[in-house]
This record gives C-alpha cells, sequence and structure tokens, in this order.
C-alpha cells in the first residue's frame, strides 16, 4: 500500500510541515523543523519525513490542529496530519530518569529548544531549522560532526546508551547508511552495554536490522555490530558463521561469514525478505560443518531453513515474511540443477512465488563464490521469453472431470492430475482429449 505522503513532490511535503511552523509561530510559539529531516536536508537529501519541535504543549498543538492524533501525547508528541504527509509536532521537553532501558520516568515540557535538543541521541539528529529564515540552529556540534562524516552522541555516550539501549543499533544503522564513522568512545560504550540489547524488545530490534539490511552498505552495517559486540548478542546464529571453512574449489573468497559479506554488499535497494534470505542462506553451515574426505555440509539447506525460520519467528516477523525468507534459504541451491531439471520442474520452479528474490540470491550467490552465472542467465531468459501462459497454462483436467471419466475420488487423484501437468508443460499434450487419453492409458480404472 502506497503511504498518502509518496504520491507527493519532497517540496509539498516539506511545504506542508513549514506551513504548521507558521501557523505556530502566528500563535505566538516557538517552532522549527527538528531532527532527522534537518539532517537530510543539510546532507542534500529527500526527507522520509518532517517533524516539528514547538514550546506549544499538546493541548495547544490540539486547538490549533483540531484533527490532530493524541495517541502520544503523554511523550509530549502529536501527529498532525496533511495530506502531503503527517507531521509529527513535539513539545521542547526534557526527560527524566530512564529505568526500563526505553522510557524516562517523567517528561518535563520546556520553553528551551536547547534543553530540548539535548536530550536526542545524536548530534547530527539534534539539528533545528528555521524554515521561515532559513536559519539552522546547532547546539550540538551536528553540522561539524555531518562535514567530518561522524556519528557522535549528544553528551556521554555511556549516559545516552543507557537510557535507550536501542541507541546502539541506532548508532551502526546511521553509520553504515551514511558510510560516517562511529565515535571511538561510542564504539567502546556500546561494547560495555551490548548484552543489554536483550532488554529491548524484539520488534524495535527487528525493524533496526531491517533497516542496517536495506537502507544500504549492509555489510559494513554487519562488520560495526560485530566490532560492537552486538552481532552475538542479537544474531549469534550469524556470529557462528565466522571460522567456518568452504571448500575452496566453491568458495574461494574464504569462510561462510566472508562469503555472507561479500553477498551483503551486493545488495541495492532490496526487499526486507530478500535481504534475510541473503543473510541466512547458509545460517545451517556451522551446526552442520564436518571433514571427511573433504569439507561437508550435509543438509544444510533443510537446517538453515529451519534456523531462519526460528529466527524471523524470534524477531517476531509476519507469518508471510517468515515464510519467504524460509524458502529463499530452502531453495537458494536448486539452481546448481537447473539445467538437468525437466522441463515442467524448470516451469514448476520459476513460478514460485517471489521467483525473483530467489533468482537474485542466486546471481549475489554465484557472485561472491565461483562467479559462474550461467545457470542464472539460463533461468532469467526463461522466465522473460516465456509467455505467461506457458509457465501457467489453464488446467486441462479437474477432479470433476476424473470423476466423470469414472474414476473414483481419492489420494491418488493429486499423482494423476500432476501427470497430467506435467505433460502439459513438457509439451506432451494440449487438449482435455490428450489429457483423458493420457489418464487412461497410465491409471487404469479399477473394477469394483
Amino acid at each position: 500500500m502506497t503511504k498518502s505522503s509518496e504520491r507527493y513532490p519532497a517540496d509539498a511535503r516539506r511545504q506542508a510541515a513549514t506551513n504548521i511552523v507558521r501557523r505556530l509561530r502566528k500563535a505566538g510559539f516557538a517552532a522549527y523543523l527538528v531532527g532527522g529531516c534537518v539532517r537530510d536536508i543539510l546532507m542534500g537529501r529527500e526527507p522520509n519525513d518532517y517533524d516539528v519541535a514547538t514550546d506549544a504543549t499538546p493541548a495547544d498543538v490540539v486547538k490549533l490542529f483540531p484533527a490532530s492524533l493524541t495517541v502520544g501525547a503523554q511523550f509530549g508528541v502529536v501527529i498532525v496530519p496533511r495530506e502531503e504527509g503527517n507531521v509529527e509536532v513535539a513539545t521542547f521537553r526534557s526527560d527524566g530518569r530512564y529505568t526500563d532501558g526505553r522510557h524516562p520516568v517523567e517528561v518535563r515540557y520546556s520553553k528551551s529548544a536547547e534543553e530540548d535538543v539535548r536530550r536526542r541521541d545524536f548530534t547530527i539528529n539534534g539539528l533545528l531549522y528555521d524554515p521561515l529564515s532559513d536559519q539552522v540552529l546547532d547546539y550540538v556540534g551536528g553540522q561539524a560532526d555531518i562535514h567530518g562524516r561522524k556519528i557522535r552522541t549528544i553528551g556521554d555516550p555511556y549516559q545516552r546508551f543507557s537510557e535507550d539501549r536501542l541507541r546502539m543499533l541506532r548508532a551502526v544503522r546511521f553509520a553504515a547508511r551514511f558510510d560516517f564513522a562511529l565515535d571511538p568512545v561510542s564504539i567502546e560504550a556500546i561494547r560495555m552495554f551490548a548484552g543489554e540489547i536483550r532488554l529491548v524488545s524484539a520488534e524495535r530490534i527487528r525493524d533496526e536490522i531491517l533497516k542496517i539490511l536495506t537502507e544500504g552498505r549492509a555489510r559494513q552495517g554487519f562488520e560495526l555490530l560485530d566490532t560492537t559486540g552486538l552481532l552475538r548478542e542479537v544474531l549469534p546464529e550469524v556470529k557462528a558463521m565466522q571460522g567456518i571453512e568452504q571448500p575452496p574449489e566453491f568458495h574461494p573468497e574464504g569462510d561462510v561469514w566472508t562469503h555472507t559479506l561479500m553477498m551483503l554488499e551486493g545488495l541495492h535497494s532490496p526487499t526486507p525478505a530478500l535481504a534475510l534470505g541473503v543473510l541466512l542462506h547458509d545460517v545451517g553451515k556451522p551446526p552442520t560443518f564436518r571433514v571427511t574426505e573433504r569439507i561437508r555440509f550435509d543438509n544444510h539447506v533443510e537446517v538453515g531453513a529451519k534456523m531462519a525460520e526460528e529466527i524471523c519467528t524470534r524477531f517476531r516477523l509476519s507469518s508471510r515474511d517468515t515464510e519467504r525468507v524460509a524458502e529463499l534459504v530452502r531453495h537458494h541451491l536448486r539452481f546448481k540443477d537447473f539445467p538437468r531439471m525437466r522441463r515442467s520442474t524448470q516451469i514448476r520452479f520459476l513460478r514460485m512465488q517471489g521467483f525473483e528474490e530467489h533468482l537474485e540470491l542466486h546471481r549475489l550467490d554465484c557472485l561472491a563464490s565461483h562467479g559462474m552465472l550461467d545457470n542464472y542467465y539460463m533461468a532469467r531468459r526463461m522466465l522473460e521469453e516465456m509467455p505467461p501462459q506457458e509457465i501457467k497454462p489453464p488446467r486441462l483436467l479437474t477432479g470433476h472431470d476424473l470423476v466423470r471419466a469414472g474414476y473414483r475420488p481419492g489420494p491418488e487423484f493429486k499423482t494423476i492430475l500432476q501427470a497430467v501437468e506435467d505433460a502439459q508443460l513438457e509439451g506432451q499434450i494440449r487438449t482435455k482429449e490428450d489429457a483423458l487419453h493420457l489418464v487412461r492409458g497410465n491409471f487404469p480404472l479399477v473394477d469394483t
């Protein structure tokens, strides 16, 4: 489903937020654009959304914008609906103590924009922008850190990460997304608190991991997760890939971890399912590793599919996305047999739901190992050249047809109908009469 904001150009969405600032100012309140949208504007990027900070209380905001949504009002946040895209309006505040590693015990409203900024996470997200005068307010050195390509907390990183443990993952994500360096003191603080990331809900961890995987520079993100000690806490199954050797004739690049990092490096705007499929496609190798006359990973595909399903369930992915990821892992080795498959088997493979994701995973898998793309191109050509009615032709026979032909319903119907479809996909039969002739010849009626 397309968000309403995606139907409008960036200028229209920015103007909608500016108009909210203008109206707040006209009513006598201070108001600025704040946070990620200011960072993105200064970096020449198009903001995904716009946030406003103001000294107006939630009640004041609702008076000015009666249609506002107040679901976050207890934290000083009101959503002002706009057709161009909703705008989050937050009251200046200073947070009290944090006791759960997520929420402050109390929220105190403030009249000071500087006080509000100093409670935020990173300097690049702590900038204010006055769209009416085109002025940036920088109390925390955020502009210098943007120019210096640095991720640095506002104030003491040990305090910032102890307040909200999720900030550790956010630090990694921003560093990877923007190709910035993570401040060394912040790295040490994350290492100290890494084990406490498990205090954060699975959904919040999942969302950050998916953003690291899909926002760009996923390899850099996962290398930094490892450097900071977060990887072994959130994805120990991926950490276990390190040092797992592979047959050099198929994997000259090195161990399973190196292979996976190379595949992550090749991701470009992937779906979450594809990104997770790439990350977890060889997750079954560490527990199945053994050496006989050579390195072996017996049944690692099925083991890996089961592990991928368990990981997705742990992260509370939807059942649909969990199934897609598990299928990507389960079928990623099938391409090696593609040239030797019967045509009917090939076609059934091509028409699998999400086949484009399977194909892209295979391409990345090859490029990060032996480099042979023959089977990829063969499957790609078939997919592009075959008309849809040939990939999924209308059925020649149904169970009702078999009953009318004198067959008694039972488990054998599935075998019979698949044999008919196989012959149809192989081009051996084309009509209903052909199909009935095939059935009578191969599945004789039994007298009762």
